[in-house]
């Protein structure tokens, strides 16, 4: 046997650590435990973001449909323009500029048309047509000879249909054949 001084003390042999089931069992619940807690957290953190998206989201929807009509109004500004202007004309020039006027509202309409045609808002009714209860409100009915039955003789008010929807049906005169 080799010879050992007193200081020197021969390391024991460390024995690998068993664990007890029940300590195995604490540390699995505890790291189970910690998983929970992270992916409630994560959980939370995901609900609130959609949250914060959906509020966005109606918050965007709801000034949308506020101001819905105004690239439709700011459209119609140099109209409402053109006719103070001709307004204006009007009483300056008296009954001698009658065709220039005549020309200014040409002009208008011309500038409203095209805003319709942009805005895919079309008219219909003229005379001639045949009636579609769809489309037209009959006024009057008159009697005409030569002249189809349900056929269009005058239109008071022209209708009007946005994209596939009537926005307003047509006041027309109707011919009628007497019975």
């Amino acid at each position: 046997m080799p010879f050992k001084a007193k200081g020197d003390k021969a390391s024991p042999k460390k024995k690998p650590s068993k664990k007890s089931p029940t300590i195995k069992l604490k540390d699995e619940i505890k790291s189970l435990n910690d998983s929970l807690l992270e992916q409630k957290d994560k959980f939370l953190r995901l609900k609130a973001e959609f949250d914060n998206y959906r509020r966005r989201k109606e918050n965007d929807t709801i000034n949308l449909l506020k101001y819905d009509g105004e690239t439709v109004i700011k459209s119609f500004l140099n109209v409402l323009d053109d006719l103070d202007r001709l307004e204006k004309a009007s009483t300056e020039n008296g009954e001698s500029n009658k065709e220039k006027l005549h020309e200014g509202i040409e002009l208008i309409l011309n500038n409203i048309n095209k805003r319709f045609t942009e805005l895919e808002v079309q008219p219909f009714a003229n005379a001639g047509d045949i009636v579609d209860h769809e489309l037209h409100d009959a006024l009057m009915m008159r009697s005409e000879k030569g002249i189809a039955e349900n056929e269009i003789l005058e239109v008071f008010e022209k209708g009007y249909r946005y994209k596939d929807r009537v926005i307003r049906h047509a006041k027309v005169v109707v011919n009628q054949t007497p019975s």
